[in-house]
């Protein structure tokens, strides 16, 4: 791993200016298609008549009321459905890189919006499984440039102490795609013939914003210096920062630029941080519950939002919402991405709360859910409140940090190709949950909730051993943060 070794941080100047959180936010638009997709095929695949014309095997076992409650939905091609979109957007991520990289993040975000138009007109106007297929395949191909790219752009316009905060606006908007998601289709559900259409097709109005969003938004000045647009780029950097004294961290970009033109194929230099699974992998599957399911996409919507607002919030202050870590970073103490994900103090933070929620639903599901026993409604609400708790302290840690780390520990020339690799091996996951996730369901029953349980605990295992602290660090000075960690340093110096 290369990268920059200044410490000219001091030395930046610069407030925070409604230039750059206006294109900040316009940038994040493109996660709440993301979180739009991921909320809206949940509820597509509950719907009956979007069952009777495409997966008619699955709508009887779903009518048949001695079915096994765990493999009603057992179907690789309902999952397929699902899966199919992770994994087009896996190699559309892998091919972003070199767009981003060569010709800047704002390319890339435009045809992650095209793409997203496409794939939402194919879906609403789908008539076989072959077509709706191909437009979940084009909403993959868009999250695959736009969560490789949205990031970056994030991280790049941000200043650094506020840098955290406004890269997760995108995972921000993510949830708020979702919870949209949920309402449209609890609205559309009782339109019998055409409501799934609805449902698809209304992710045309996100993705025209991300789109149009895309062609008037500046580039970073990050890319027009690594373009050769120097002056360009110095220019933009000054108003984003509101001042003409931007010599220091100009200079660091330039540094980074003439370093990252030096190497032809990024893809093979350096480590890279995996990003988290999607959060939808841990959610509870609500076709499980069906009489539940309103109660669930608001609550569970509106604690979601909470949390990445707080998220933010407490980014912004530095600090956990449960508690702190305190790291040793340029000689004083500060607090930031790890405690958000740290501490095992009951129920102070997400791992222990998150671990023994897990295994809570497991115990629940044992004991009162079986083979063709339904929950009552008072075991019910029980599972509905976990939930929430769950997909609440999500929010405030691994749900934006999966996302805000990975983003800005990468020196310029490895910047996208790291990107990239981290959100191909997010949809990878991601894919082979959802594509096994109903098989599994139908195999181990309430036991998959304690399978989960256990990745937690390895989750968190290798954030306190290996993820170093990255706030307040610039990010053109990142390769500090990395020559200080106990393990990184070996690698670093063994690679320069």
């Amino acid at each position: 791993m290369t990268g920059l070794a200044n410490d000219r941080a001091d030395q930046y100047e610069g407030k925070v200016t409604a230039y750059v959180i206006i294109a900040c936010i316009v940038a994040a638009v493109g996660g709440s298609i993301f979180g739009y997709d991921t909320g809206i095929s949940g509820g597509v695949t509950s719907m009956d008549a979007f069952l009777l014309k495409f997966f008619p095997t699955v709508y009887e076992k779903k009518r048949r009321s001695r079915e096994n409650n765990y493999c009603k939905f057992n179907d690789q091609g309902l999952a397929a459905f699902t899966s199919s979109l992770y994994l087009a957007g896996l190699f559309a991520t892998l091919f972003a890189s070199p767009v981003t990289r060569n010709y800047g993040r704002r390319i890339s975000i435009i045809c992650g919006g095209v793409s997203f138009l496409v794939g939402a007109a194919l879906n609403a106007a789908a008539v076989n499984f072959a077509m709706l297929l191909l437009g979940r395949i084009m909403f993959g191909v868009g999250i695959g440039f736009g969560n490789q790219a949205i990031p970056l752009y994030l991280s790049e316009m941000a200043p650094t102490h506020i840098r955290g905060g406004l890269n997760m606006m995108f995972q921000l908007a993510t949830t708020l795609g979702i919870f949209s998601a949920n309402m449209i289709n609890f609205g559309t559900s009782n339109i019998d013939l055409w409501g799934w259409r609805l449902s698809l097709g209304l992710a045309a109005g996100p993705a025209l914003l991300m789109t149009v969003g895309g062609i008037f938004l500046p580039e970073t000045p990050n890319s027009l210096i690594e373009q050769g647009s120097k002056e360009k780029g110095r220019k933009v950097l000054e108003r984003i920062r509101g001042t003409q004294k931007v010599d220091a961290e100009f200079e660091d970009m330039v540094d980074a630029s003439e370093l990252a033109n030096s190497i032809k194929h990024p893809e093979a230099d350096g480590s890279v941080e995996f990003g988290d699974e999607d959060e939808t992998a841990y959610l509870f599957d609500p076709d499980i519950y069906t009489d539940e399911r309103i109660s669930v996409q608001w609550i569970d919507g509106v604690q979601t939002v909470d949390g990445r607002l707080l998220a933010i919030a407490l980014e912004r202050e530095g600090k956990s919402m449960f508690g702190e870590i305190e790291v040793r970073e340029k000689e004083k103490e500060i607090r930031g991405r790890r405690s958000g994900r740290l501490v095992w103090r009951w129920p102070k933070e997400f791992p222990a709360r998150s671990f023994w929620l897990k295994v809570t639903v497991g115990i629940i599901l044992g004991l009162k859910f079986g083979d063709d026993q339904q929950l009552s409604e008072g075991y019910s609400v029980v599972i509905v409140v976990i939930i929430c708790l769950f997909v609440a302290a999500f929010g405030w840690s691994w749900g934006p940090l999966g996302w805000t780390v990975p983003s800005e520990i990468f020196p310029l020339e490895t910047r996208s190709a790291g990107q990239s690799i981290t959100v191909a091996v997010n949809l990878f996951v991601t894919f082979i949950i959802a594509q096994s996730f109903l098989s599994l369901l139908c195999v181990l029953k309430f036991g998959l909730f304690l399978f989960f349980a256990g990745w937690i605990i390895v989750m968190t295992m290798f954030v306190y051993i290996f993820l170093p602290e990255t706030k307040g660090v610039p990010i053109e000075e990142m390769m500090l943060m990395w020559q200080r960690h106990w393990f990184w340093k070996k690698i670093i110096l063994e690679n320069p």
